[in-house]
């Protein structure tokens, strides 16, 4: 596994002071050790797989540079996408299509007998596999120059604060930050870092591990359940999912700004959507844009006709789907979004607001539509098969147990409603104030009730039992 808690706040401190007092070019080096530590804790063996991504991609960059000819270069941004998408496949996928191919075969008669095998998933494979894809393919499109440095490449590789669940960032942004010499700290750099984390530690351990009892008893419920108490689980699974990922975003940035290089943002506010697009423009950024960039407009974009822009956009969030697990529920997910966006887009309506816009009064009703359209596809997502997706689905929409038992929903909706709300508090602080940081511009006396307030819940919700992070399974 890797790092627990304890062993996460030992490991940190160590590393900062480290950083600090190692100035130069080995500071690169000392962040290579820990982002490989950091990552072999877990297992070490599969530092391998991290290894030969590396050396494959800043190798075949820098060929890929060095040709004029478009037949090699074609070849070898194609050995690239061999090497990368064949250990994803392998890793994450090999059962996955064993499985599948073995069960159309006995739907029609045939007993096959295929090998399967055990194979251990690993950690953030899908985050740096594509980070590093992103890579050699920008420099296949001459969009950057490839790295000169392979230890700056290794470091931006295998960069320990967004390694494991991104955001998956772009290497002409941050690898740049990984070349230059980071030699100073500002005061305004600590005070924001440190005020990521704690928001991240917040959005994690009191919101979505404090929920977490609800999700895991409607889900286990899905059959039996009430329909209230189902109800109630996907909209807890909805905060538990948004608080669990973008807390461990804001961890990942406050941490790598203590360390003097920025990562984007990966979340804004995308419970408060207007609509699905905007949603999917606030929602997991560095996975909409990436998809966007290397798959949809790869496929054709906007350019071939509305009739091929809706099968581009199905066949990307399908794909994206799939790229989140190895699951037919998965891909039933990704299709939901597909549909949406298609019918979103066939509407032909244009909002004359940007999706990251102040919140206002008559943007509730679009924001609570575009929230249930997502609502409804999380139970898929959250879902171990098609038959507890469809149990939990039927439940629901047959109010099975008829009346409900109120005392025990007034129980769910103690904690439900509390955590719901301080979710809320914080995404429009965020958005009318433009800003992740919002809350360092507050007033004095406001902001030390609100950070207080934060640090005391962290307490008393701090010592249950741990919960991992959604997305280190991806």
């Amino acid at each position: 596994m890797v790092f627990n808690s304890f062993e996460f706040a030992v490991f940190l401190p160590i590393v900062f002071v480290l950083y600090w007092t190692v100035l130069g070019k080995r500071q690169n080096a000392l962040l290579l050790v820990a982002s490989y530590l950091f990552y072999g804790w877990w297992d070490w063996r599969f530092l391998g797989l991290i290894v030969v991504s590396t050396f494959t991609d800043f190798l075949v960059a820098g060929a890929i540079a060095r040709a004029d000819e478009k037949q090699r270069r074609r070849m070898l941004i194609l050995v690239s996408i061999v090497v990368n998408l064949g250990i994803l496949a392998f890793f994450k996928y090999f059962n996955f299509f064993i499985d599948s191919t073995a069960g159309a075969l006995e739907s029609v008669g045939f007993e096959p007998n295929l090998p399967t095998l055990r194979i251990l998933l690993p950690v953030g494979i899908s985050f740096y596999t594509f980070q590093t894809l992103g890579y050699t393919i920008d420099v296949y499109r001459r969009k950057m120059e490839p790295a000169t440095h392979l230890l700056a490449f290794a470091v931006y590789v295998a960069y320990f604060p967004q390694l494991v669940a991104g955001p998956i960032e772009r290497a002409g942004r941050l690898l740049p930050q990984i070349e230059r010499v980071r030699t100073t700290l500002t005061s305004p750099e600590v005070t924001s870092g440190l005020y990521l984390i704690l928001i991240g530690l917040f959005k994690k351990v009191v919101i979505a591990d404090g929920i977490a009892p609800i999700v895991n008893e409607a889900f286990g419920r899905s059959a039996s359940g009430d329909w209230l108490r189902l109800l109630f689980g996907v909209y807890a699974f909805a905060l538990q999912i948004y608080g669990d990922f973008s807390g461990y975003s804001s961890i990942a940035r406050g941490t790598s700004r203590l360390l003097g290089i920025e990562l984007m943002e990966n979340f804004r506010q995308p419970y408060l959507a207007r609509n699905i697009t905007h949603f999917w423009r606030t929602w997991h950024i560095s996975l909409s844009d990436w998809l966007r960039d290397y798959l949809y407009i790869t496929l054709g974009g906007n350019r071939r006709g509305q009739r091929l822009i809706y099968r581009n956009v199905m066949l990307t969030m399908l794909l994206g789907g799939l790229w989140h697990g190895a699951a037919w529920t998965f891909v039933v997910w990704g299709g939901l979004h597909g549909l949406y966006l298609a019918a979103h887009r066939s509407l032909r309506h244009k909002s004359p607001k940007h999706a990251d816009d102040p919140f206002t009064v008559g943007d509730i009703i679009p924001a609570l539509v575009t929230f249930h359209l997502v609502v409804l596809s999380w139970i898929f997502f959250r879902a171990d098969s098609f038959a507890q997706a469809w149990d939990y689905l039927t439940g629901i929409v047959t109010l099975r147990g008829g009346v409900p038992d109120l005392v025990a929903a007034a129980d769910v909706l103690a904690l439900l409603v509390p955590l719901g709300l301080a979710s809320l508090a914080i995404d429009l602080a965020q958005r009318q104030g433009r800003s992740q940081l919002a809350l360092l511009r507050w007033p004095e006396a406001r902001r030390g009730l609100a950070f207080g307030t934060m640090l005391v819940a962290l307490v008393v919700f701090t010592g249950s039992e741990a919960v991992p992070f959604i997305y280190f399974q991806f």
